[in-house]
């Protein structure tokens, strides 16, 4: 199987990462922090907005399978892509929304997808989504990594995590990985 990587922040990574967990195609997937200024980031600073990184998924995922557009109508659907530093009520600069693209040819389709979702006015506000050269990922701690699947009785992952699973479970039935 011959993999791309694609890197997504939109809002907290556990959220990301388990709807793309449940996706057809999707090889692998970690959660970690890209676009700021500090090496080796940790969870508590990056929270604290002190290292200007965003929480992102990373994933590599079988094109042939899922394309790059796949993924991102999925990630599109799952998160608001029109509000600035904030998902629900996450709010800082790591929850921003954004695309960190690997190829020319994934900042092509995204800006592309950007560009036909406020012509198609899918959302009442502007998307806000920032498209950015992939930078050096560095991964979360061990604890967030499968964090909805070792952790879904949480009252975060009840109440926020599980509707957006929920969502791409009955959205993108087609899309979900055969158990």
């Amino acid at each position: 199987m011959a993999t791309e990587l694609t890197t997504l922040g939109g809002g907290c990574f556990w959220c990301l990462e388990a709807v793309f967990q449940e996706m057809a195609g999707v090889a692998s997937i970690m959660s970690g922090y890209m676009g700021g200024r500090v090496s080796d980031p940790g969870y508590r600073e990056v929270c604290l907005g002190r290292t200007g990184h965003v929480e992102v998924v990373q994933v590599a995922f079988d094109p042939e399978i899922s394309s790059f557009r796949e993924i991102l109508a999925v990630f599109f659907t799952i998160h608001d892509p029109t509000t600035w530093d904030r998902q629900g009520n996450d709010e800082g600069s790591q929850y921003r929304s954004a695309i960190f693209y690997h190829s020319d040819e994934q900042k092509r389709q995204a800006a592309e997808v950007m560009r036909d979702l406020e012509m198609a006015g899918v959302y009442a506000d502007r998307v806000v989504t920032e498209l950015r050269p992939a930078e050096h990922f560095w991964p979360a701690e061990d604890y967030h990594q499968n964090y909805y699947r070792n952790n879904s009785q949480e009252s975060y992952c009840l109440f926020v995590v599980g509707p957006k699973v929920k969502k791409f479970r009955e959205k993108f039935a087609a899309k979900r990985k055969e158990l």
